[in-house]
This record gives structure tokens, sequence and C-alpha cells, in this order.
């Protein structure tokens, strides 16, 4: 029999089908809030505040068949500490900033850390959620296997969309081992050659999980089985480097972020995308994390000029902030997408009570 583990705790669901019918019939607008540590991320909210903090803890888990289902509310440092107990992980590596860092958040806004490119996003690993609509009706989607065929999905539709089409009360993941043997490494290497031997591993089996370039030097690290990532670094070499800087590097502490207060971009490209057209701009000062598709940048530059290098190179670009009112978050969509984008919002929010213009103004 397989060992379940159920941990329960104050269930705040109706409360909240509640507020959000009131909120309903008096035509009010709902900004949902966590541990609200992604507040950076989208667009400003006016609305009254929704807190899901009460709606806490993990409902049901099974180790043996790696899934657990926990409640919006809960703190991911609590969740990820219950997986390791059990030698588990969330494999996409969500980043938290701050301690208070909620499971609702971290799916509202689909953010991935440094292992993403090599084992996959929030989306790939949600199995299924718990919605309550704009008619404060809680309704389930998905389930809690890998395989479901009971129609469309509407589970991963909530991964990104930032709270904007319901509120996500519960969320089921699948979750995976703690790879065997860990090492962080430490190499030299001028940003171009760096380029070229992550191109060239990433043509063979290597146990790579994490590669980021900054500061002169290529950052790498391996998991996997034991004799696997001996054999990768008596291959490749480097010294070694701190583990915590996987975490740094993912919640944003590292000294690249702290500096300054031009905007934080985002840019996502292709990841042998050559150096950007981007005036006065050097890349050895960006961080190139995700071996490259990832880059962060921190300059105060004309919004349009690098959403459209991006753009020329086949990617996109984010602003983080602190972002002048005049520079939105995210890069402007076609009209046809935007159009499926609005249509969606007026079918499953039809009042607009969560979270209005989060993502984009007419959202």
């Amino acid at each position: 029999m397989a060992n379940t583990t159920h941990l329960t705790d104050h269930d705040a669901s109706a409360a909240l089908a509640e507020r959000i019918r009131q909120a309903g019939s008096e035509g009010t607008s709902l900004r949902i809030v966590g541990g609200d540590t992604r507040f950076f991320y989208g667009r400003e909210v006016a609305g009254e505040v929704l807190s899901t903090r009460e709606h806490r803890g993990i409902r049901f888990y099974d180790p043996v068949e790696l899934v657990v289902s926990v409640r919006a509310g809960t703190p991911l440092s609590e969740l990820e500490a219950t997986l390791a107990k059990h030698g588990q992980m969330l494999p996409f590596e969500p980043p938290r900033y701050g301690e208070v860092s909620t499971v609702g958040g971290m799916v509202a806004t689909g953010l991935s850390g440094p292992r993403r490119p090599w084992a996959g996003s929030v989306r790939d690993f949600v199995l299924g959620a718990r919605v309550i609509n704009h008619e404060g009706i809680e309704q389930r989607f998905g389930g809690e296997v890998m395989k479901n065929v009971a129609g469309y999905d509407l589970s991963r539709l909530m991964v990104g969309a930032q709270g904007t089409l319901g509120l996500i009360t519960e969320v089921s993941f699948k979750v995976l081992p703690i790879p065997g043997a860990t090492r962080s490494l430490h190499l030299e290497l001028p940003l171009d050659e760096a380029r070229q031997r992550l191109a060239e591993w990433g043509r063979e089996p290597l146990p790579i999980s994490a590669a980021a370039w900054l500061d002169g030097a290529l950052h790498l690290r391996l998991e996997g089985g034991p004799s696997s990532v001996a054999a990768t670094h008596a291959r490749i070499g480097g010294d070694d480097l701190e583990n915590d800087f996987w975490a740094a590097l993912r919640d944003q502490r590292l000294a690249f972020f702290r500096a300054g207060q031009a905007p934080l971009w985002r840019l996502s490209l292709p990841h042998r995308t050559p150096a950007l057209d981007l005036p006065g701009i050097d890349e050895s000062h960006m961080i190139h994390d995700w071996a490259g598709a990832q880059r962060w940048l921190r300059a105060e530059l004309d919004a349009e000029a690098v959403r459209r290098a991006c753009q020329t190179a086949g990617g996109h670009a984010t602003c983080y902030g602190p972002r002048p009112t005049a520079i939105e978050p995210f890069a402007p969509l076609p009209e046809v997408l935007m159009k499926y984008h609005r249509n969606l919002k007026d079918q499953l929010d039809p009042k607009g009570i969560f979270n209005p213009g989060r993502l984009y103004a007419a959202l």
C-alpha cells in the first residue's frame, strides 16, 4: 500500500467563495494576494485585497506515487520542507523571493528557477487544480494522476495567468526524487567560449542541471548519480562553487540584482542567440542564465528598442522593475492573440472581478 500522508488545516474556501460572490454582486474588483512576494511581476491592480493566506495546508501527499495536493495559501518553504523529508522536490525549482511566498503565487506567476531548461516548467508538473470561478463556485480541473483524459484541462491554463481567470485554491503536482549527487562548478571562461562549450555539452547526455555565465566565469551544476557527476567533473574540470549560488540566483539575491535602480529586464531568447544590438550595452555585464536562454539586464534603455532586438532574435523581453509607468511589464501581444485573451477573460471572468489589468490594461 502506498505511504499516503494527509495533513489537515482550516479550510477557508467557503469564505473565499462568499467574498467573490459579494464582489460580483457589488461590481467590485479583487486584488488576489498570497505572500505578495511577486508584486513586481506585472501591472498594479486596483481592487480590494483578497488574501489566500488562511487557506493553507498539504491536503494529500503520496511519496510512492510522487503526487502532492496543496492549498494555495501554503508557504512554498513549508511544501518544499515536507517533500525534502521524503527525499523529493519540485523539479522546476521555483523562486521564493521571501519566506512568505505561497504555492498559489508560484502557480499564478508560473516562474521557474535555474533547473527549468533541463527539468521542465511549473506547467509541466501541474496535474490538476481547484479554482473558484466568478460565481463563487469551486471547480476541479484535472486530477492527481499524470494521464487525465476527461476533457480539456483548464488547470494548466491557470499557470502564469496571474490570477486573472479565477482564484486558485488548491493545486496537485507531480514531484520527483532529489538527485543522488550534486556538485557546482566555477570555470573561468570568456563569454564566447562558454557559449561554445555549452553548445558542445548540450549534444551529450551530461548531468548538467543549471548553467549561468556572469563576472567572467561559467557556473555549472551537475546532478545525478554519484559516478556520473564525478566522471563529468573529472572531464570538464573547474573549481567547486557553493551550492547556495543557485538559490541566490533563483531568488535574485546576487549583487547584480541589488545594484542600482535602473529597470531590470528579463530577456527570453533562443539559447544560441549572439550579442543583441542594444546601444551602449556590453553583454559581459549581463547574467546569462539557462545556458543563455534567459538573460538579465539592468539598464536605462528605450523599451521599444529592447523588445525589438529580442523579437528580431526570436524572443521577448519582460520588465521586472523598478519600472517607469510608461513601460509595460510584458511584451505587447499581436492583435489576434489579444483577441483570444480577451475572449477567454470574458468567458471565465465576465464581470472583471479577478486581478483586472494585471497582465495587460485591456484584460
